[in-house]
């Protein structure tokens, strides 16, 4: 019988911590990069914490006046077996914002495994199988089929160009764009309405280009006049308008920026410092599978391959066609990665979409049916269905609801299970990388907690691992709803309380 990383604990826990500090082939093996070892600093926070006094350190944080009027979720568990030391209201619904992913990643990694690559493919197409009126039966009919890859860029646009280029293809009289994997909202319809004008909430459809997003270039200028703004591609100015009422302040002023969508415009105001570095705004485009067939007909024109008509279709085809292209996507377990240590919410409404898609082919929303067989794997490995509410894959919506329970049963099923160190890879490391990267450095959680940030206005969550050396590995997820203190603050909050899971030590 094989085991897990999981499967002894104590053991596991401190070889994966050396694993990860020294790059030890075993944790190698399995995908994952090595972590600088932490560093620690002498400090109160760090003398080692009684089991027994947990509860009252925690409630110490929780009772002070800033918080009188937010709502606490949280769970602690020890890791196999799951033995409960710390719970507040771990049964009750909590608006876990981007901490979805957890769900997501998890469902997707069991479901269809570290290794699926999603592939976009060109395919010949036989006309007489077409129903188009003036298609010759000689003619060059090529379908270009997206299957939602959310690394796809311009160089892969550039590839299939060259690929098809050696195909001896010089000319295209029909090329059909393929955005029948995805059907349905390429956004969920609970997202709020300044959400989808960014780009963290740009669209998740078939064929994605740059993950959908065009970048805002904001350098300030001297003091007083406006910031100069460029678009990363130029043509967007004839897609999007600009109002420039911002500004160059001195170095010793506040700094913010906001993007306010007028009509047809889009207004930029805020102000940055004289001398600081620029500021990279994404902006989604607003029909983003037409800006992929554009920069495609461009791709082929620099292989010198002309097209006279170009198509998007949802109809997939009936009959097999040879492929004469192919881009793969990185591995699932690189995706995720994305999806956690970066947050990223396209790539988690993508994943969402492919477990959709592996279903058998209906008309239903894509999204619905990723939906469904998410709490299906969920199910499957464990996790009460009872415990969350999603309808969305990243947890941009504030219409997710989700108990510490549902995740902390989330995070004990993928360490007991055949996934458990892809799963550990994909989550940001604690003073180390991803989302936590600049939280908790210099401290005793430093590259020994593991763990999956959410942020939205009132709401602030991180669940994940503590895999301190020599120590019982702990399982946590730590929620604070409805809050009128500063994202900050509430940060703050629970990296105090992550940094009370570090120190607890054996006492008398």
């Amino acid at each position: 019988m094989s085991l897990t990383l999981w499967q002894i604990p104590w053991i596991n826990t401190f070889l994966l911590f050396l694993a990860l500090s020294s790059g030890g082939g075993m944790v190698k093996a399995q995908g994952i990069s090595p972590s600088p070892p932490p560093v620690t600093v002498a400090h109160p926070m760090d003398r080692p914490l009684c089991r027994a006094d947990l509860a009252r350190a925690i409630q110490g944080i929780l009772d002070r006046p800033q918080w009188h009027r937010s709502r606490w979720g949280i769970l602690i568990q020890t890791l196999s077996p799951p033995v409960t030391l710390f719970e507040r209201d771990s049964y009750r619904f909590f608006i876990p914002a981007s901490n979805v992913k957890l769900m997501t990643t998890a469902a997707a990694l069991h479901r269809l495994g570290a290794d699926f690559r999603m592939r976009t493919t060109v395919q010949r197409v036989n006309p007489a199988t077409l129903t188009i009126a003036g298609l010759r039966p000689d003619a060059t009919v090529l379908r270009l089929v997206g299957r939602g890859d959310p690394s796809f860029t311009t160089a892969n646009l550039q590839d299939l160009a060259q690929q098809l280029r050696r195909q001896g293809i010089l000319h295209i009289d029909l090329l059909l764009l393929d955005t029948h994997y995805f059907l349905g909202a390429a956004i969920a319809p609970s997202w709020a309405w300044e959400d989808v004008q960014l780009g963290y909430g740009a669209p998740a459809t078939s064929l994605i280009l740059n993950q959908n997003v065009n970048y805002l270039r904001l350098m300030p200028q001297a003091v007083g006049q406006p910031l100069q703004i460029t678009w990363e591609d130029a043509a967007a100015m004839n897609l999007w308008p600009l109002r420039n009422v911002s500004q160059t302040v001195p170095a010793t002023a506040d700094e913010f920026i906001e993007v306010q969508p007028q009509g047809g415009w889009l207004q930029i105001r805020g102000q940055l410092r004289v001398g600081a570095d620029p500021e990279f705004i994404g902006i989604p485009y607003p029909d983003p599978v037409q800006h992929f067939s554009q920069q495609l007909r461009l791709a082929l024109a620099a292989q010198q391959i002309t097209v006279t008509r170009t198509e998007i279709t949802d109809t997939p085809s009936a009959t097999a066609e040879p492929e004469v292209g192919a881009i793969s996507s990185p591995p699932l377990a690189a995706l995720i990665t994305t999806a956690n240590q970066d947050s990223n919410n396209l790539y988690a409404e993508v994943l969402l979409r492919s477990l959709g898609a592996s279903q058998v082919a209906t008309e239903a929303s894509t999204a619905t049916l990723g939906l469904e067989l998410l709490q299906a794997t969920l199910t499957q490995l464990g996790i009460d269905p009872g415990g969350y509410h999603l309808v969305d894959g990243s947890g941009l919506s504030r219409q997710n609801l989700v108990s510490p329970v549902a995740l902390v049963q989330t995070l004990q099923a993928m360490a007991q299970s055949r996934e458990a160190s892809v799963f550990l890879a994909s989550l940001a490391t604690a003073g180390v990388n991803g989302t936590l990267q600049d939280r908790l450095q210099q401290t005793s959680a430093q590259g020994v907690v593991r763990g999956k940030t959410g942020t939205l206005e009132g709401v602030s969550s991180l669940s994940g691992y503590v895999l301190v050396p020599n120590a019982i590995p702990l399982v946590f997820s730590l929620m604070v709803n409805q809050s009128e203190q500063p994202t900050a603050a509430q940060r703050q909050a629970l990296d105090e309380i992550v940094l009370l899971l570090t120190r607890l030590g054996s006492c008398p």
